[in-house]
């Protein structure tokens, strides 16, 4: 059985990548077609969009997470497959999402399509033309993170494979859909006991990859993140937040976090300082996988 690392950009994934060689290497970036994110890197532009074989104009998550992946690159010594959909804009205004007043329905907890949509999908249109069998895929989840191993587990079929809705052949005229097998998930950091401590430990002895302080993935707006860190972003980020800011400003009142608006995220007062790392990461078990 062929073996996958599937990279999120973070850490994790890319401790992984380079302790637990695999037979491919894939990222999925999230794209976007507002030109008020655009990457400032006109080169790098060129060099993203020749990977990704599309259009690249700015990204959701960090800008640094673009030389991190080609430093990761040469740092293993093995190419990493850029892969990408639909931008996060054109997933948004899909046709399936329209609401009854004509606004867009947004992602949020309960509905994640845009996990769905920006990461799952382009990495199994990826296997389907590059490999087309069941596959071994490492995920980044810890030794602490059993939870979202078993969430993952849970969704699999009496085999122990996780499978896709796909077409599988043609009726006529019209697609004929059915259910295919992909992947075998695999926990490499949980089979071996390797918490965050020990990644930490590893990225700050090995700093060709650069991660730098201050450094998350997943999207900068992403739902799942607490409003005080995403408040953060907002300072950090500002181009970006109000990109989300504005989806909601057009699709009202549709919002990404039913609880508050982004636009009250980005107008909150910082009061003190805090561990930033306690909210950086992500427990929905999907993004990057």
């Amino acid at each position: 059985m062929k073996t996958v690392n599937s990279l999120s950009g973070g850490k994790t994934s890319s401790y992984i990548a380079v302790n637990y060689p695999a037979d491919y290497n894939i990222f999925a970036l999230v794209r976007t077609n507002d030109k008020s994110c655009l990457y400032p890197d006109k080169k790098l532009r060129q060099i993203v969009s020749d990977k990704i074989q599309k259009d690249f104009i700015g990204t959701l998550e960090d800008d640094k997470i673009i030389k991190i992946m080609i430093n990761l690159e040469q740092f293993i010594g093995r190419e990493i497959s850029w892969l990408s959909g639909r931008t996060f804009d054109e997933i948004i205004n899909g046709k399936g999402n329209v609401g009854k007043n004509g606004s867009h329905y947004l992602p949020n907890i309960m509905t994640r399509y845009c996990t769905t949509q920006l990461k799952i999908n382009p990495i199994f249109e990826w296997w389907q033309k590059e490999i087309n069998e069941v596959v071994e895929m490492r995920i980044g989840f810890r030794a602490n993170e059993t939870k979202r191993a078993s969430g993952m587990i849970s969704k699999l079929n009496e085999r122990g494979i996780d499978e896709m809705k796909a077409i599988i052949g043609k009726r006529k005229t019209q697609n004929k859909w059915g259910m295919v097998e992909w992947r075998v998930p695999k926990f490499p950091l949980i089979k071996d006991g390797i918490y965050k401590d020990k990644i930490e430990i590893f990225w700050d002895k090995n700093k060709q990859v650069n991660f730098g302080k201050g450094y998350y993935n997943n999207c900068i707006g992403c739902f799942h993140r607490n409003p005080v860190f995403l408040n953060k972003m907002a300072n950090e980020h500002p181009n970006k937040m109000e990109w989300f800011s504005e989806k909601e400003k057009q699709n009202k009142p549709n919002q990404f976090k039913k609880e508050v608006s982004y636009k009250e995220i980005i107008n909150i007062k910082k009061q003190f300082e805090i561990e930033w790392d306690d909210f950086s990461d992500c427990d929905s078990g999907y993004c990057g996988i």
